[in-house]
């Protein structure tokens, strides 16, 4: 075990007083992110939770169906998938579900300036998607709904990508707080509840709809790349926003991460840890948690990520030639050797 991390150790002192002088948090490197302003992008914008919270309860049947023709095929999917209601009791529990729910609906509309801010981040990662990715189908609609806290923050749909802002509303919001909350989203998922994370979590999903992940059973090292792909993806997707929010690392993990990086790779060298299949020793180092336990608590979870990110772009530099989709179809042990990664 190191504790390069660990908040008593010399080392950390350094990591503190760098991340003060960098506090306002590691930014976006693409500076060589092409011109994508001439492409066109048809993006229409509906949200779908101010017209849910207008039907009338006490007419459901009747509401329901001008909701449907608003919003085809989107209206079944969110009473079937979304709230997951039964036929037999739909419409009680569709009432209940109203009820709980209005309140938060009305809270919605004082980040509704952020959520437009956002909108536009979204509009612009699509004219890099359909840069990088010309033959992918873009969705034409952005939906925004307001869905059951244990529900999707992001979902597509045939013609749509489809937000719930019940995941959005912001990290101290009593919804995440409360008890009920923290058991289902501890703190260290619920920082992550900011509006400034719906563009991430809108192109996660469509990097996730183009290379579907097909990491079960593979070697530390090929999971920790195939994060690193779709990281170093989505960093380029979305060029002006924070390395911090593509990551999911907090300012100062972040730059401990950058700081610390060969004592990190080190670490699973010296301990023969890259070619290891044990799920649940795989599991430590590529899945969210409040942090990684081998290097204290002040690492951030799933730091697999991070190393198999700087591997990618070390690959990338040698081979900028190649397009992305020939980066994620490219095997990732293959892309490990051949990147010959040693920090210093």
């Amino acid at each position: 075990m190191i504790a390069i991390l660990s908040v008593n150790s010399p080392m950390n002192t350094r990591i503190i007083a760098l991340f003060l002088l960098l506090s306002l948090g590691a930014c976006n490197s693409n500076e060589d992110a092409p011109n994508v302003s001439g492409i066109k992008i048809q993006l229409t914008q509906q949200h779908f939770e101010q017209d849910f919270f207008a039907i009338d309860t006490n007419q459901l049947e009747q509401s329901i169906v001008a909701l449907d023709k608003k919003y085809p095929g989107f209206t079944t999917l969110y009473l079937s998938n979304i709230l997951a209601l039964m036929p037999e009791s739909e419409s009680s529990d569709l009432k209940n579900f109203y009820s709980a729910y209005l309140p938060l609906y009305k809270q919605s509309t004082s980040i509704f300036k952020e959520q437009k801010k956002q909108t536009q981040k979204i509009e612009q990662g699509f004219q890099y998607l359909k840069h990088y990715f010309p033959s992918y189908q873009l969705p034409t609609k952005l939906i925004t709904f307001i869905g059951p806290i244990n529900s999707f923050g992001s979902i597509l749909t045939e013609d749509a990508i489809a937000i719930g802002l019940q995941l959005f509303m912001g990290k101290d919001h009593p919804l995440y707080t409360s008890e009920e909350g923290q058991a289902l989203y501890p703190s260290y998922v619920s920082r992550k509840f900011e509006p400034s994370y719906i563009p991430v979590s809108a192109m996660n999903n469509i990097v996730l709809d183009i290379y579907p992940e097909q990491m079960s059973g593979k070697p530390l090292i090929a999971q920790m790349v195939e994060l690193g792909k779709r990281m170093y993806v989505v960093d380029h997707l979305l060029p002006q926003i924070s390395d911090t929010l593509i990551t999911g690392y907090s300012s100062m993990q972040l730059d401990a991460c950058l700081n610390n990086e060969k004592n990190i790779w080190s670490f699973f060298i010296q301990n023969d840890l890259l070619y290891k299949s044990d799920p649940q020793l795989v599991r430590e180092y590529v899945t969210d948690g409040p942090f990684t336990q081998a290097f204290g608590k002040e690492s951030p979870g799933n730091i697999g990520q991070f190393l198999g990110w700087q591997i990618v772009k070390k690959w990338m530099k040698k081979n900028n030639q190649l397009s992305f989709d020939a980066l994620m179809k490219k095997d990732p042990v293959q892309l490990f050797e051949e990147a010959k990664y040693k920090p210093s």
